[in-house]
């Protein structure tokens, strides 16, 4: 168990050491109608069930003006374990999203569902809701292990099958065993009877045997993909597991460990990194290893700098080799040496695809993982209407689009003519390459942490970029783009062969370099760039690449064979 809190910790591991499991005063701060906010304290807490406190900054100035607090609300992230949902939980989400949240359902680059715009009064109403159809947002957010990604088809290969349940497995391994949810948000009791549940007593009924009472040093992420498909990223995380396939059935993982994307601008310290391999895993003990690199972050981590505190510095200052001893000792499992593999991309295949049994699956493309109707494109009600008739599932994916799987043959005619009436097939493939390789965060108008637009902007850009791709004919070119509004990296900006990450409003830094299988970070060609300047910037580049490059050539290497950009070796020179 790890060592109790220390003055030197940070204010959040003291909120988190005296929460009573994570309870603190949530049910005090709900209950208080004279403001649309939490307790201070509690805005820590209520991470750990899901949701993150925010304001609408286009109105904040406005506001202040009026006297009036700035307009609450909160953004709930509902756990999709490996990204696979039912057409009964796609239904209820989009009900949900139009009676409590702001009309749109978000994917998530984690494939989770996220809900914007709830009021601090509906919170419990929402989050009852989807509970009713067995989704929970525990551990959404917060310092604990968060939704576990997965290639998202499971029915395309007997692999597929089972690393889908290895995933459901974390999942529920790793989920916090705290009761703290079920007492606030359902009235005592989970809705699926069969999850662990002990009634809490006063005193300290609750245990966490994996995670301790302050739980892990900061948030923590695990994923798996099938090869040669990196469709969830997985060097990106905290742990990241290979599917390793012998004679079609699955033999283990590749274990690599110490991912993650964020950094602080102006602090060399903190930078990108990513996983470094272990080694290989026989499926049996995956768990083991997983637990036991868990909990060396959660003894080992930093708890003084947040900043400092992810897997990924523990590693740094650890060293690899006494880093893996450690989980060896742990786990009582020895690594043996990796297993070949080969990644060709991070993207999606777009269109239908032959699942198992005779069935389908039909990749669509959503442009910034929002689910919304415009007067020009109805893509919530067509998704809608397709819950209603779909015997199959629904599939996030890591790059915040969405599979309608395991369409039967009976239902497909039908589902066709939906998306046929809506216009849903013409809108995923009339896009360019790019744009179908591109990824937003949320950033403004709700993202505290934003410096920049990038969901509500990056489109826009695109149409621009657009223009030069079909000048230079490269319009049907796989090039991975990624904006963000802030350097934390949520939409994996520092994975993509052109990297954008706001540094202020209306400016943004440019990356280059990465590679398209997800195997090097990119690095900083130009800072502070406005629209102009990008498209500047990428015009020569583009056109370069489009009489110059050798056969199968892809754009990130490109750049470092023309030298516009050193290739990032790890992540301690990702600043050099």
């Amino acid at each position: 168990m790890q060592p109790e809190t220390k003055p030197s910790h940070t204010e959040v591991e003291h909120v988190k050491a005296k929460s009573d499991y994570l309870r603190g005063t949530l049910a005090e701060s709900l209950n208080n109608t004279l403001s649309g906010a939490l307790n201070p304290e509690d805005t820590h807490l209520i991470k750990f069930h899901g949701s993150y406190q925010q304001t609408d900054r286009d109105l904040d100035s406005e506001r202040k003006i009026q006297k009036l607090e700035p307009l609450y609300s909160f953004m709930i992230r509902v756990r999709v374990p490996g990204g696979v949902a039912t057409p009964a939980q796609w239904l209820r989400m989009d009900a949900l999203a139009d009676q409590y949240a702001n009309g749109t359902l978000k994917l998530t680059t984690r494939q989770a569902f996220q809900l914007h715009g709830v009021h601090k009064r509906h919170l419990k109403s929402a989050i009852r809701g989807f509970n009713e159809v067995l989704l929970d947002s525990l551990a959404g957010c917060g310092d604990v292990s968060r939704n576990v990604m997965c290639s998202p088809n499971p029915e395309e290969s007997r692999v597929h099958a089972a690393v889908q349940e290895v995933a459901r497995s974390i999942s529920a391994t790793f989920t916090p065993r705290t009761t703290a949810y079920y007492e606030i948000w359902l009235d005592g009791q989970p809705v699926d009877k069969s999850q662990p549940f002990a009634t809490h007593k006063p005193g300290g009924a609750d245990e966490e045997p994996v995670y301790g009472n302050t739980y892990l040093p900061r948030k923590f992420k695990i994923a798996l993909a099938v090869p040669p498909q990196n469709d969830t990223d997985v060097f990106a995380n905290d742990i990241g597991l290979i599917a390793i396939e012998k004679d079609g059935e699955l033999a283990g993982f590749n274990v690599a460990a110490g991912g993650g994307l964020g950094m602080t601008f102006g602090e060399p310290q903190t930078f990108p990194r990513l996983a470094d391999m272990l080694g290989f895993v026989e499926t049996k003990d995956i768990l083991k290893v997983c637990e036991a690199i868990i909990t060396t972050q959660r003894d080992h981590g930093n708890r003084e700098n947040r900043r400092l505190s992810r897997l990924k510095y523990t590693i740094e200052r650890m060293g690899l080799a006494t880093f893996k001893r450690e989980v060896e000792v742990r786990s009582g499992v020895s690594f043996q040496p990796e297993k070949p593999y080969r990644f060709e991309g991070t993207g999606d295949r777009y269109g239908w695809t032959p699942a198992a049994g005779g069935r389908f699956h039909l990749t669509l493309f959503v442009e910034g993982g929002r689910v919304a109707d415009t007067p020009s494109y109805q893509l919530k009600t067509a998704l809608r209407v397709v819950a209603t008739v779909h015997d199959g599932d629904f599939r996030l994916t890591g790059n915040q689009n969405l599979i309608i799987g395991n369409i039967s043959p009976e239902k497909r005619p039908a589902i066709e003519a939906i998306l046929e009436k809506y216009g849903v097939l013409e809108h995923t493939f009339r896009q360019t390459a790019l744009r179908q390789h591109s990824l937003a965060c949320v950033a403004l108008n709700t993202c505290s942490q934003a410096f920049a637009e990038a969901e509500r902007y990056l489109p826009a850009l695109l149409d621009k970029i657009d223009d030069i791709l079909r000048e230079t004919g490269l319009e049907q070119e796989a090039i991975t783009i990624r904006m963000t509004g802030c350097p934390n990296g949520c939409a994996r900006p520092y994975l993509a062969e052109i990297g954008l990450v706001g540094k202020a409003v209306g400016k943004y830094n440019l990356y280059l370099g990465a590679a398209f299988n997800g195997e090097r970070l990119n690095k900083l060609y130009r800072e502070m760039l406005d629209e102009e300047g990008i498209l500047r910037e990428l015009r020569p580049l583009l056109q370069a690449y489009a009489g110059e490059r050798n056969p199968g050539e892809r754009f990130g290497d490109f750049c470092i064979r023309k030298g516009w950009v050193q290739a990032t070796t790890h992540g301690t020179n990702f600043h050099g």
